[in-house]
């Protein structure tokens, strides 16, 4: 599958900022599931560091943008082959051990209800690592209902888990602490989905969680859809939560506050 992405992100600030300088997970890596065509990252005004490929092997890059500026907008622009690889993530190089994601963070910290629900999910799960991967998932999808807007960037997985609603960020939080208790090494992973297999526009980029599994390595489970990532997903980057994965991460000097606008338009190409 082709698969035609762009993807704005728009800050306002209140006051004119005297610089900003951000590092980007911006740019998909090609690997067994995708291949990169043409990719491009530009902002009027930014001077763009050199990239490098990082221990998680996924690709970052630095900008920076000197003031007075009381607006960037960043264009992501690109064209990914895809294919079906069932989830799993192959031909994707990487130095950091898969034991570095068994620590929990604050925000996939197992307390409150999400407590509960693990020591429940976990004690009843048998069978292979995959097999119990899989329930894992599902557990997820039953315990939080995705409803767009119901949380915000800030929400632990214990939150989502007692509202019993979220976003995709909230399902891929929430198996990696249940993954991560049943002694599965887990991970945060963003990128791009393609909805409904048309062209379509959303406001934000989409996430998943990715568990490692003996014999398979890495493999994707996507709560928020019940399903495994497939030719529809593009993958951008990961972490050990949405913070460390994040696709644009920075810091500003100067002003008082700022306004957010993100927009991804993803279409398919017919090859």
């Amino acid at each position: 599958m082709l698969l035609n992405i762009r993807h704005t992100t728009v800050y306002a600030f209140e006051a004119p900022m005297r610089f900003v300088t951000q590092s980007h997970r911006l740019t998909p890596v090609s690997n067994g599931g995708q291949k990169v065509r043409s990719w491009s990252i530009s902002a009027e005004g930014a001077e763009f560091g050199a990239a490098f490929t990082d221990g998680a092997g996924d690709r970052v890059t630095t900008m920076t943008v000197q003031g007075p500026v009381d607006r960037i907008e960043i264009l992501v622009a690109g064209e990914v082959e895809t294919a079906d690889t069932t989830g799993v993530l192959r031909g994707h190089r990487e130095l950091v051990s898969p034991v570095t994601y068994l620590q929990p963070t604050a925000a996939t910290a197992p307390t409150g209800a999400l407590a509960e629900l693990v020591k429940k999910t976990v004690e009843a799960a048998h069978g292979t690592e995959l097999s119990r991967a899989h329930r894992f998932s599902e557990v997820v999808s039953e315990a939080i209902a995705y409803v767009p807007g119901s949380t915000h960037a800030h929400t632990t997985a214990a939150e989502a888990v007692e509202l019993g609603e979220g976003v995709c960020q909230d399902h891929a939080h929430a198996l990696i602490a249940i993954a991560q208790a049943g002694g599965l090494p887990a991970r945060y992973a963003s990128g791009y989905l393609l909805a409904d297999d048309e062209a379509a526009e959303s406001d934000a980029s989409h996430a998943w969680a990715e568990i490692n599994i003996a014999g398979l390595g890495w493999v994707g489970f996507d709560p928020a859809n019940a399903c495994c990532p497939d030719e529809r997903y593009v993958r951008l980057g990961s972490g050990r939560d949405a913070r460390e994965a994040a696709p644009i991460r920075g810091v500003s000097r100067g002003g008082v506050g700022e306004a957010l606008d993100v927009r991804v338009e993803i279409a398919q190409r017919q090859q």
